[in-house]
């Protein structure tokens, strides 16, 4: 029952595709300059370029596109020039013919002009930092074990003229999402020479033989361009790593542990303006009895005792921005189903949320003389969109300002469910519905699980966008069960290690709400979702029948299994044990143990290159539905990961969902996907 009345973006696969993307948001350090991130589909539309633009701050102008090479851009950060420095493997018009390009640093000067490359190393460059005053600049850097100062390139030259692909690991881990971890360790490398009128550029290396110390690092560079403080992994047991904060030097090289302690890992480290102190993010270590929990911390830069800075407030934190002044750090949190600004005052300790719950927030950017606060916000109903707002004033709505991107016409509306679950605890969800749906007309129902589990059905989706499906006429039920995030650390244990338990029923329990209103058709309904998301499509279907179809997609099948394959093995078993010693949760939640009970049409898609969720997962699950006798099909990528990024694929993806959803849910002929 697709809406025809009105044609969207979300009605044409390639309409949608082609929808801009922004990412992320930049204010330079006068206030005057404001720089997002935005990806578009390529000329050939194989794939994602990202370009820069200039938004106004003041909100009257348009945005402006600033840089447009065919290779893209990304990592945009100000010098205190007011230049833009930016990360891309754009070719120099000084580079030989046939060249090989990779990502380099580049420099847009303030008063415009033509781009010029300040750094260019085999390995590339990918994190920026920037010292705000002093200009001092910092890179992250893929360096080959044992170089000197980040110098590689012959040794590079040699494993490419002899075919060498082999990678020799000394720590327990060895990928990470969908890549392989090594053989490139990262660096820090300081960008000497920048100030000088030739340009002469040189790199030190700040980070000397870290092993897998900077994987995923986050780090910043204090003020005045003397030192930097960043995320450091160190083992802990056999393997399992925590994460330290670590300083160096940026004149001496020297570096020293700023927070270690056995019980916490920090991250996202900011450093005050006036460099007297580091806030952070602190996570305690997860164990088989208890999940972890987050919350804001600030260290004297010299060293001491660290101070929580949200003892009493039961949400997560995301990471630290320091105000103007100093005088206060500013975090986001999600909350119930959307999320929050919250400001917290370092000398009272009084925590102040500048938004209500009308949207989520992210790229905090406070201005230098501290009239206002820019970041990028997000719904369910609304891509991310820059805004502005009072850095003091609690309960405000955001001003939207000018950005590179229009806000799409949606195909429905938005509205919020609640119910209670059988243990009493209160239950909400989103559920979108199509235009014209009501008791004349009744929408068929899709249920869709999110993955993490630690997420919410809080904001915006590229990846997995429900107004897709919402455009094709079904209702989407967006529900946060037990584990999900914004609603206090109780209801993230309710599922602590009970995946297949508390979860399940708090999804059973909306979806009952959901089929009992008017608008919506409960002879037809399907189940879906990613990750975990596809894990539960998985339980669901091992546990009832009320399903007329379910997709899964990168699911978790045979639990024990995926343990050992997962590219993060010690976090799974922190929360279900040692399959060998402790198999209880395994075989309690492993939906493989129940193959048997299936009975409802199955659609499962997995991608080759997926290291969270390895491929055997996939298999073995098609292996078992085929077995007994399930009506299942197989959607495999040989290429993709646990993302499918490339813009052909995922218009794959989503016409065999519409196609499986057509024929099982609304009794549609088969239809193949012209492509497959």
């Amino acid at each position: 029952m697709a809406d025809d009345a009105v044609s969207t973006p979300f009605h044409d696969l390639s309409a949608y595709a082609a929808l801009p993307r922004v990412s992320s948001l930049v204010l330079s350090p006068d206030g005057a300059r404001l720089v997002a991130t935005v990806s578009v589909l390529s000329t050939d539309e194989k794939s994602y370029v990202s370009s820069l633009w200039e938004v106004d701050v003041a909100g009257e102008r348009p945005a402006t596109r600033l840089t447009r090479s065919t290779k893209g851009e990304s990592a945009p950060a100000f010098s205190p020039d007011g230049g833009l420095l930016f990360v891309s493997d754009r070719p120099d018009p000084g580079d030989a013919d046939g060249a090989e390009q990779a990502a380099g640093l580049w420099r847009l000067p303030a008063g415009g002009g033509e781009a010029e490359r300040l750094v260019t190393r085999a390995g590339g460059v990918s994190g920026v930092g920037v010292a705000a005053e002093a200009g001092t600049v910092v890179v992250a850097a893929g360096v080959l074990p044992g170089a000197v100062d980040g110098d590689d390139t012959e040794r590079r030259r040699e494993r490419r003229d002899r075919s060498v692909s082999a990678i020799l690991h000394t720590s327990a881990r060895v990928r990470y999402w969908d890549h392989d971890l090594g053989p490139d360790e990262p660096h820090l490398l300081a960008v000497d020479g920048l100030t000088s009128p030739d340009l002469a550029v040189g790199l030190r290396d700040l980070t000397a033989e870290p092993g897998r110390a900077l994987d995923e690092a986050s780090f910043d560079v204090a003020r005045d361009g003397r030192w930097l403080v960043t995320s450091w992994k160190v083992p802990h047991g056999h393997d399992e790593v925590r994460v330290q904060l670590r300083t160096a030097d940026l004149v001496t090289g020297e570096t020293r542990v700023l927070l270690d302690d056995e019980r916490f890992s920090y991250e996202h480290p900011a450093i005050s303006p006036d460099g007297r102190w580091v806030a952070a993010v602190r996570e305690t270590r997860p164990t088989y009895d208890e999940p972890a929990d987050l919350t804001l911390v600030v260290v004297p830069a010299d060293g001491g005792q660290e101070r929580d800075l949200l003892p009493d407030l039961d949400r997560w934190p995301g990471g630290p921005v320091w105000s103007h002044d100093g005088a206060a750090v500013l975090t986001t949190t999600d909350e119930t189903g959307r999320g929050r600004i919250v400001r917290v005052d370092l000398g009272s300790g009084a925590v102040t949320a500048l938004t209500g719950d009308d949207g989520v927030y992210a790229a905090l950017q406070p201005s230098p003389d501290g009239s206002d606060l820019y970041a990028l916000r997000t719904t369910v109903d609304e891509p991310a969109t820059p805004v502005r707002l009072d850095p003091a004033l609690p309960d405000q709505r955001p001003e939207r300002l000018r950005g590179p991107a229009e806000r799409p016409a949606l195909p429905g509306t938005l509205t919020e469910v609640e119910t209670t679950a059988d243990d009493g605890c209160p239950l909400r969800a989103w559920l979108a519905l199509p235009h014209g749906a009501g008791p004349e007309r009744p929408a068929p129902m899709l249920l869709w699980v999110h993955g993490g589990p630690a997420a919410s059905w809080n904001q915006w989706q590229w990846r997995w966008n429900p107004w897709l499906m919402v455009a094709r006429g079904y209702a989407v039920l967006l529900p946060d069960p037990a584990l999900s995030t914004g609603y206090g650390i109780d209801f993230h244990r309710r599922g602590w290690g009970t995946w297949g338990e508390r979860p399940y029923t708090d999804l059973m329990a909306v979806t009952d709400a959901v089929v009992a209103r008017p608008d919506i058709d409960a002879g037809r309904t399907a189940a879906m979702g990613g990750s975990f998301g596809g894990y539960m499509a998985n339980w669901i279907a091992t546990q009832t029948d009320r399903f007329t179809a379910i997709v899964t997609h990168a699911s978790l099948w045979a639990l024990d299994e995926f343990c050992g394959t997962t590219d993060l093995p010690a976090y799974w078993r922190s929360q279900f044990g040692d399959p060998l010693e402790q198999p209880d949760r395994y075989e309690r939640n492993s939906p493989h143990r129940h193959a048997g009970r299936i009975t409802t049409p199955m659609l499962v898609i997995h991608g080759d290159k997926d290291y969270r969720v390895p491929i055997g997962e996939g298999l073995r699950l098609y292996s078992d539905l085929v077995h007994h006798g399930v009506d299942a099909t197989f959607l495999y990528y040989p290429d993709e990961n646990h993302w499918i990024l490339k813009p052909g694929n995922a218009a794959v993806w989503y016409d065999t969902v519409f196609a499986f959803l057509a024929h099982h849910v609304l009794g549609e002929e088969w239809r193949r996907p012209a492509s497959l």
